[in-house]
């Protein structure tokens, strides 16, 4: 699971994730050696590792990986635009371990959310058309995580469809 590219060749539009992990006791100092595990589903809405309606995954990674924060903070990973399953918006689940200790409780664990006209030109791409937009939940602040603002879980987006993107978030932990 410790590695960068998390898709195992599943399809869907490239991207790029980009965390930068800092102690908000600190002066936002970046953390380094902290373990930082991300999981989302494929771009049909499917997630690795379980048994779902629909599809039994159980013993599958896809889309799961881990990286260790570098002197600045930072780890990227190589992956998809996530898809979406119903009752919730696209998301990227994340989770932060400091002294890359995978053996105890998160210190912190929280989602990424994404611009909504990034998510509609991702869903009108041919790669997403099977699946299409999600009509289950309306927008992010309609979504039960998201619901109560955006303002640490949005991601800073560049590129495009036909390129790629790049997904930025600063992530600040109390350490």
């Amino acid at each position: 699971m410790v590695r960068k590219d998390v898709t195992e060749g599943k399809p869907g539009v490239p991207m790029t994730l980009k965390l930068q992990v800092v102690n908000v006791n600190a002066a936002c100092a970046p953390i380094t050696n902290a373990a930082v595990y991300i999981w989302h589903c494929d771009k049909d809405g499917v997630y690795s590792g379980y048994s779902q309606p629909g599809a039994s995954t159980v013993g599958q990674t896809f889309m799961r990986g881990i990286q260790v924060t570098d002197a600045n903070g930072e780890v990227t990973f190589t992956t998809i635009y996530p898809g979406w399953y119903s009752g919730r918006i696209t998301h990227i689940h994340f989770q932060i371990y400091l002294n890359d200790n995978l053996g105890r409780t998160a210190t912190a664990t929280s989602q990424l959310a994404f611009p909504t006209a990034v998510t509609t030109a991702v869903y009108n791409s041919s790669q997403y058309s099977a699946h299409g937009q999600n009509n289950s939940v309306a927008s992010n602040m309609a979504d039960m995580v998201f619901s109560d603002g955006l303002t640490y879980q949005l991601a800073s987006m560049t590129g495009d469809v036909a390129s790629g993107f790049t997904a930025s978030l600063l992530v600040g932990v109390a350490a």
